[in-house]
């Protein structure tokens, strides 16, 4: 590992990618520069401009290249004689929208998700109406009125249920679907919908399935 004498900050993202900054390494080093500083470079929320609100830890942000862009432009860098510094910033992430698996089955499955201990959630709140709750300011008025007036849509996607409002969209608890499912089973002498509302009760991670860790 050789140490850097004199680093070029750059930052990525979707309108300069691996390949941009491959084509100016033997100019950086024409100018001295001994390493690259480059922005995070793991799968960023889309359209991305900094590239820290991470949404997945374990793969190359596509919209700067993905696996092969990134190996071509660290193979660039290697024939210019430049080295790298990677900005990383593991307590980072974007919970926006569901583009973060980890946020996305932590909001599903709450403190029994896997995933909720990456997370600094406080689920043994002071008032005992917030425990085990996670509790974000979205709505744009009282609860009450907000269901009152139809904004909270339920929507059905695939084997889960989801509560649009507005542009946002979040998990529902298969639990909390359990009561709805049973009705709906009774109505229409559904198998299906009486396993999926068994499934519910018994806390599954997907409706329709049976109840048992999630794999991925």
């Amino acid at each position: 590992m050789s140490i850097p004498r004199s680093t070029y900050r750059l930052q990525l993202h979707g309108g300069f990618g691996f390949d941009a900054a491959a084509a100016i390494s033997g100019y950086l080093h024409d100018l001295g520069i001994s390493h690259v500083y480059c922005s995070p470079y793991l799968q960023a929320a889309p359209g991305s401009t900094h590239g820290y609100d991470v949404v997945d830890y374990h793969r190359v942000n596509s919209e700067l290249g993905g696996e092969q862009g990134h190996r071509d432009f660290c193979l660039k860098l290697g024939a210019a004689h430049l080295g790298q510094v990677l900005d990383i910033v593991p307590n980072h992430m974007a919970i926006t929208g569901n583009h973060n698996a980890w946020w996305w089955d932590t909001l599903e499955n709450g403190a029994s998700s896997r995933y909720a201990p990456y997370f600094d959630i406080e689920w043994n709140a002071p008032e005992e109406r917030l425990r085990n709750k996670i509790v974000l300011p979205v709505l744009g008025d009282h609860y009450g009125r907000v269901l009152a007036a139809g904004e909270l849509k339920l929507e059905r996607q695939g084997g889960s249920f989801l509560i649009r409002y507005q542009e946002h969209s979040f998990p529902v608890a298969p639990e909390a679907m359990a009561g709805i499912l049973a009705k709906a089973a009774d109505r229409r002498s559904s198998r299906e919908l009486g396993f999926a509302s068994q499934s519910a009760r018994r806390g599954g991670s997907r409706l329709g399935k049976p109840a048992g860790p999630r794999s991925r």
